[in-house]
């Protein structure tokens, strides 16, 4: 079974900045999970951001994070809030932002 993926705005903004090579091993990937929902890890407390109920998984080598979480318990779509570089555990934060904005 194909799940859909969607990309909050601001992880649509993410994707739309990568370089062309990490946005086909994106796209590989979101493939994957298009298959596999349950592919990513499990996400809790990172940095002081609450990421309960999100995922993540990586590609180029771990360099770069995709996180994501499933809504509904069919799993009816692969919502993806964040893309970006693994670097210091800046997409964590971002996310965390994102999550402060939607409340």
């Amino acid at each position: 079974m194909i799940h859909p993926i969607e990309f909050i705005p601001e992880a649509a903004k993410d994707y739309k900045e990568l370089d062309g090579s990490i946005k086909k091993k994106v796209d590989k990937k979101l493939h994957e999970l298009s298959k596999q929902p349950f592919l990513g890890e499990h996400l809790g407390n990172k940095f002081n951001v609450n990421l309960t109920g999100f995922y993540k998984t990586y590609i180029d080598n771990k360099s770069y994070r995709i996180v994501y979480r499933l809504i509904d318990e069919e799993i009816e779509i692969i919502e993806i809030w964040g893309i970006g570089k693994r670097d210091k555990e800046e997409i964590y934060k971002i996310i965390g932002k994102r999550l402060r904005k939607k409340k």
